[in-house]
């Protein structure tokens, strides 16, 4: 009990922090662990990766290697299955005791020792991250451990001398941090890791090797790994750690596999807590990886109520597209395999095609990309046809295979993968992957086929101009429409153009009157009659020039009046001195304003009844869908899937895919015999390839229709010829 009693300050596991009280010293269970790491998260001081590598590290090799090992081989023997298990381990938990903890770390003060330490708010620079790297590289042990597990922790290290790649970069992460560079942070692909550093951390050196070759990329920076397009850099979009997110990489690490069929409850268990404790704390929220891992030990053991796997399946991609750009493979993969074990199978394709559009923004890499390139080729060849023999048996209605939307995701995840293989040095789809793609196709029948729109990229651009020019002449003629409403607004528009009349005729006429009142400025203007006896009107012409203008205007409208003869008696009631009957040129206005106004209401009236029977139109053509046959054309070609296909290959197998019989023959040459045709080899153009493919395609086709035997023979050489066109012409020497 001394290691309890033990004094802080003594401790050498104080050198970084003074968050971890030696009090806590020994962890004897799961829930010990995870509290020493909710005090390290939670602390105002950073937490030390050193002090937390070195303890999950001594947890996992103690249950997973040495006698655990052996005693789960020996029960795997028993059981006498290949299955993968996961089974309780007969070695009990690990007493982590002060002592074993306190000697590693000091071991690791003592390895960096050689490395200056930083003068107060000095920042690390390339020299010094990699001389760490020199050190840690070169103590250890000369063999590479790429395919060996728990490799990934300091424990490993500090007692064997053994890292894996990851635990390289871990360490010189956790090392930089002991010597005082808090300005080191670990960056993370989906199988890489590298350092970052720098005041707003924008540098970036590599700290240790990739591949089955070690070889030595330290020091280097990673610009030439994005400029190369590999999956392994990610574009440049990699996870950038902060601290906790690097207590996370520490946690993800952990290797819970007892042999190659069977894993550790208790280390299962135990990371699956510290995920938990991460995700509380928001740690895991720009983590993927992390979620994903999460999800998927919450499928096998769920521990949270209201949070289920599925959901922590689509955090992960969420957080792949806000935080990443969609630039995270593994996510969907994670998603589509956990759909798949459920037997949702339209739903697994979905998520296989999405990874494979994230595939496609790469450019493959025969030596980086190997552990991706497995994984869609395990997609591939094993669970695809594997989910087709199934389905195939007991054919229904609801099988997928009767599902035109599962053949465009289908085609969506090869177009995916052939776009990657496009600028490649090395070929992916060989035979291997066109036996498969051949046979998963002729699962469905031409009528499910059919039902898929295939478009190109070029198809695409023409529409969206096209869809762009008809919203242009929409929005005009909604704004004319607009103006010619605002003119004629019923109840409005009579004012409005009676002001504008007024207006333009005050404007015509007013220069009119002043040239009048001019040149009658010496002539009599006022009645004498007026002025004596106060009758009639005060100027002696303005009376007979009214009574001429009311007649004019009362002949023009006369012209269209039915009734001629009364009106033209009316009119012509008139005196030599003006006295005419006061009362009939009124009444004539009033009656043909009458008129006026009688015309009008009928005109309304008219109007709303065409409003109301276009009402009625559009209220039976609303009605009219729910009452339309479940087949009718229109609605089935609304929900017809569309497709945009961007590869070379798939583009040439277009009419290929559509056709009523398919020709498996040109679809698998298309799909093999042109790997490279996608690239520009000695000088030859991509659009001279793609003319030489599809020539090839074409002529295959041709013979194959028509008489067989012989024409299969003419194809080849065909097709030979044509391969041989895009070559350079060989010598008779050669």
């Amino acid at each position: 009990m001394s290691t309890v009693t033990r004094s802080a300050s003594a401790s050498p596991c104080m050198a970084l922090n003074g968050i971890i009280d030696a009090s806590l010293f020994p962890l004897k269970s799961t829930s010990d662990v995870v509290n020493l790491f909710r005090r390290a998260l939670t602390s105002a001081i950073e937490p030390d990766l050193t002090l937390l590598s070195i303890v999950v590290g001594y947890i996992e090799l103690s249950l997973t290697t040495g006698e655990a090992a052996q005693a789960a081989q020996a029960a795997q023997a028993a059981l006498g299955s290949s299955s993968d298990v996961i089974m309780g381990n007969s070695v009990p938990f690990p007493v982590v005791t002060h002592e074993l903890i306190a000697g590693l770390y000091k071991k690791f003060q003592t390895i960096l020792s050689v490395v200056e330490k930083p003068k107060p708010h000095r920042q690390a620079t390339r020299d010094i991250i990699k001389k760490v790297s020199d050190v840690i590289w070169n103590s250890l042990i000369r063999s590479s451990y790429k395919d060996r597990a728990h490799l990934q922790n300091l424990y490993s290290y500090l007692s064997g001398n053994k890292l894996d790649c990851f635990g390289v970069a871990l360490a010189t992460t956790a090392g930089c941090q002991l010597l005082g560079y808090r300005d080191v942070r670990l960056a993370i692909s989906e199988d890489h890791a590298w350092v970052m550093f720098g005041q707003k951390r924008v540098e970036s050196i590599e700290v240790t090797w990739h591949g089955k070759g070690s070889e030595d990329k330290r020091g280097q920076d990673i610009g030439a790994g994005i400029e190369s397009g590999s999956w392994l850099y990610l574009g440049g979009l990699a996870v950038v750690c902060e601290r906790g997110m690097e207590v996370a990489a520490i946690c993800v690490a952990l290797n819970i596999s007892l042999s190659a069929n069977s894993d550790c409850v208790e280390v299962a268990e135990l990371q699956q807590q510290l995920l938990w404790l991460l995700y509380d704390l928001g740690h895991l929220k720009r983590y993927p990886m992390a979620l994903g891992l999460l999800g998927e030990l919450e499928e096998i053991n769920r521990t949270h109520r209201s949070i289920s796997c599925e959901q922590l399946f689509r955090e992960a991609i969420e957080a792949s597209r806000t935080y990443y750009h969609n630039h995270h493979v593994y996510p969907h993969i994670f998603q589509g395999n956990y759909y798949n074990r459920l037997l949702k199978y339209r739903e697994a394709f979905a998520a296989w095609a999405n990874a494979a559009d994230v595939i496609r923004l790469y450019t493959y890499q025969c030596r980086d990309d190997e552990e991706i390139y497995k994984e869609l080729l395990d997609i591939a060849n094993e669970l695809i046809p594997y989910v087709m023999k199934t389905e195939s048996s007991g054919h229904s209605a609801r099988s997928i295979l009767r599902d035109a939307e599962v053949f465009a995701n289908l085609l969506r995840f090869y177009d995916g993968i052939c776009q990657w293989e496009e600028d490649s040095l090395t070929p992916i789809l060989h035979i291997g992957w066109a036996k498969p793609l051949v046979n998963n196709i002729t699962k469905f029948d031409y009528d499910i086929r059919s039902q898929v729109v295939i478009k190109l990229p070029e198809d695409l651009e023409a529409e969206q101009a096209a869809a762009l020019e008809a919203k242009r002449a929409t929005a005009a003629a909604a704004a004319a429409a607009t103006i010619e409403s605002s003119l004629h607004l019923e109840g409005n528009n009579n004012n409005n153009i009676t002001v504008v009349k007024k207006e333009e005729k005050s404007k015509s006429e007013l220069p009119t009157t002043l040239a009048d009142l001019t040149a009658a400025c010496g002539e009599k203007i006022l009645n004498p009659d007026f002025l004596l006896q106060g009758g009639g009107q005060p100027f002696a012409d303005q009376k007979q020039q009214s009574v001429a203008e009311e007649t004019a205007s009362h002949n023009n409208k006369s012209s269209n009046n039915a009734d001629k003869e009364a009106t033209a008696t009316t009119t012509t009631t008139t005196t030599s001195n003006g006295g005419t009957l006061a009362q009939s040129p009124s009444n004539e206005a009033s009656s043909a304003n009458e008129a006026t106004q009688q015309q009008q209401q009928q005109h309304k009236e008219a109007k709303l009844e065409e409003s109301r029977s276009n009402s009625n139109i559009v209220e039976q053509t609303i009605s009219t869908p729910a009452l339309v046959d479940d087949y009718d054309p229109f609605e089935i070609m609304l929900k017809r899937p569309v497709i945009t296909l961007y590869s070379q290959k798939m583009k040439g197998l277009k009419d290929l895919l559509l056709a009523e019989k398919l020709n498996t023959h040109a679809i698998s040459l298309q799909v093999t015999a042109q790997s490279v045709a996608s690239r520009k080899v000695r000088g030859v153009a991509d659009s001279r390839q793609t003319a030489t493919i599809s020539a090839t395609i074409t002529a295959i086709a041709s013979t194959e229709g028509g008489i067989g035997g012989g024409t299969a023979a003419s194809a080849s050489s065909a097709s030979g010829d044509s391969i041989a066109a895009s070559r350079p012409k060989r010598t008779r020497r050669e």
